[in-house]
């Protein structure tokens, strides 16, 4: 008798030294370089294992699902959109959907990047659902619980991961949200002695500087400029504002006469801030906004360099301008 159980012993340990070879170093072939399985939210072991065979995992279900149960593991694996590919085991193959290690993608929002730059891009993001498509702007802000807003300049400029098959309505909601908390941070970091009257007001401010420069020192020096005016009644007179109202009929060449045609975002015929925002601000343009450069500048013209040239008054505004604008 002792020999019988001595025999079923041993023959325990090897089918257990074979289940856990097979577990942790038997490679799995895929029928394809790249096998996408979607695991839907409630299913059962026995339909992920058969889910992965049909998807290009060459194994058995049956087997693949008894090491599901046999792991102590099956009821952890989450639903999700995931991606095999390489050397597989079966161990490695339970380890992913039990981290519900997904198959993510990315998608960048640009800073100075117009709400309709932003459809553009999440349009042509792999694998994003489209739920926006063809619906209007206020139909977007509707279905995002902000029918209040504009949808300009309320997204957060970011690089964002998504899941296969995820909502852009869903990635749109995390920006807006990202944003809500930005300008939340620069709005209570804000100089006690700013004409910015709401956090709306500063997103539009900053939204403006954004497209005015890239250069780091310079922003908060822009900001200072356009606080001074706005305390002063004077029209802010940015070119960004005039060629965003212009939209599409703008071909890249800025003219005397478009200056002239008034938009609610021409801030050459119009006193104050435009109607909204006119591009997605990052926290930079967000911060100098909020905390503007100390100063007495009313003026600044490009110096062809990517800087600025700043002056307190118009006679040397204008030498700056002859000096950097038409090389005189």
């Amino acid at each position: 008798m002792r020999r019988i159980v001595g025999f079923l012993l041993v023959l325990g340990l090897l089918i257990g030294g074979a289940g856990w070879w097979w577990v942790n170093h038997h490679r799995l072939t895929l029928a394809n370089s790249v096998v996408n399985l979607s695991i839907e939210f409630g299913s059962l072991p026995q339909s992920v294992a058969q889910a992965a065979v049909e998807a290009g995992v060459d194994t058995s279900p049956l087997v693949l699902y008894w090491w599901f149960r046999l792991s102590g593991q099956a009821r952890q694996i989450k639903a999700g959109s995931y991606e095999f590919a390489g050397e597989l085991t079966p161990a490695s193959l339970l380890r992913k959907l039990v981290r519900g290690d997904e198959a993510l993608r990315t998608v960048t929002l640009v800073e100075g990047w117009t709400f309709r730059q932003v459809r553009a891009a999440l349009l042509k993001a792999e694998l994003l659902t489209p739920d926006t498509q063809g619906l209007e702007p206020d139909l977007i802000m509707k279905s995002l619980g902000r029918p209040e807003l504009p949808p300009e300049g309320r997204f957060y400029p970011d690089t964002y991961n998504y899941a296969k098959g995820s909502s852009d309505l869903a990635l749109l909601r995390r920006a807006l949200q990202a944003m809500d908390r930005q300008l939340a941070a620069a709005w209570q970091a804000r100089q006690t002695d700013s004409p910015l009257k709401t956090p709306e007001q500063l997103l539009t401010l900053a939204s403006i500087v954004e497209k005015e420069t890239g250069l780091a020192r310079d922003r908060a020096l822009i900001a200072s400029v356009f606080v001074n005016r706005l305390r002063l009644g004077m029209p802010l007179q940015t070119d960004p504002t005039v060629i965003y109202g212009l939209g599409e009929q703008f071909d890249g060449n800025l003219r005397k006469r478009d200056l002239q045609q008034d938009t609610p975002w021409n801030t050459y015929t119009r006193s104050g801030l435009p109607l909204t925002p006119i591009s997605m601000p990052g926290k930079a343009a967000l911060g100098a906004a909020a905390q503007p450069e100390p100063g007495r500048a009313l003026y600044f013209v490009a110096r062809g360099d990517g800087s600025s040239q700043f002056s307190e008054n118009l006679a040397a505004h204008n030498h700056a301008v002859n000096q950097y604008q038409r090389g005189q």
